[in-house]
């Protein structure tokens, strides 16, 4: 197979004609650093390699790029470079970026855990439920999840007073907190006794 001509093409690719035909577009910088121009004689083999380096490549960059915006789990970023490359590659970029420190599943748990319960006020078991949505094993969750000592009836006064103290006057408002609480992961028997201590400190 010979190089017959290599057009550039959009996000720093190129196309690759390949026998008087397009046949593939490889990133612009892999077949520079291969040497590959108009003229290079191909097999099988060598091209496949050259489209695993720019498959690569690619996804590295999107993963970089992903990772400078926000936290991601390992499965989330996985399932985000899969759209554009081999489940293989992804998973070997994502290795990678667990070697640079940029993809750690701990890491990712314990932030979002922390925001889920201190900052939406959410149940411990609710916390659970949306960690493991985000690719979270259920064991690392655990592990985690053990590290924040909350006690359910002061977090729920405390976001009730917070706000929910004027929707408790009327049964039609008080039920629609009820829902809204019970959403966030909390029991009735934990809703029911936060309720009790706003009263009774109400009544005082």
């Amino acid at each position: 197979m010979i190089i017959t001509d290599i057009k550039p093409a959009k996000k720093k690719m190129s196309s690759v004609y390949i026998d008087g035909e397009y046949a593939l577009q490889l990133d612009t910088e892999v077949l520079a650093e291969n040497c590959v121009k108009v003229g290079s004689e191909l097999d099988g083999e060598e091209l496949e390699e050259l489209t695993e380096k720019s498959g690569y490549k690619r996804a590295k960059e999107k993963a970089l790029w992903l990772l400078s915006g926000r936290d991601y789990s390992e499965r989330q970023l996985k399932d985000k470079l899969k759209k554009d490359c081999s489940e293989e590659t992804a998973e070997e970029v994502c290795r990678r970026m667990e070697e640079l420190g940029l993809l750690n599943d701990g890491n990712y748990a314990e932030r979002l855990a922390h925001d889920l319960i201190y900052l939406k006020k959410m149940s411990v078991r609710a916390a659970k439920y949306k960690l493991m949505e985000k690719g979270i094993d259920r064991d690392l969750c655990d592990e985690i999840l053990d590290e924040f000592e909350v006690d359910p009836v002061e977090q729920l006064t405390e976001l009730i007073e917070r706000k929910y103290s004027d929707k408790l006057d009327d049964e039609r408002s008080r039920r629609r907190t009820v829902a809204a609480l019970q959403r966030l992961g909390y029991s009735w028997s934990d809703i029911r006794s936060a309720l009790s201590l706003i009263e009774e400190s109400r009544s005082d």
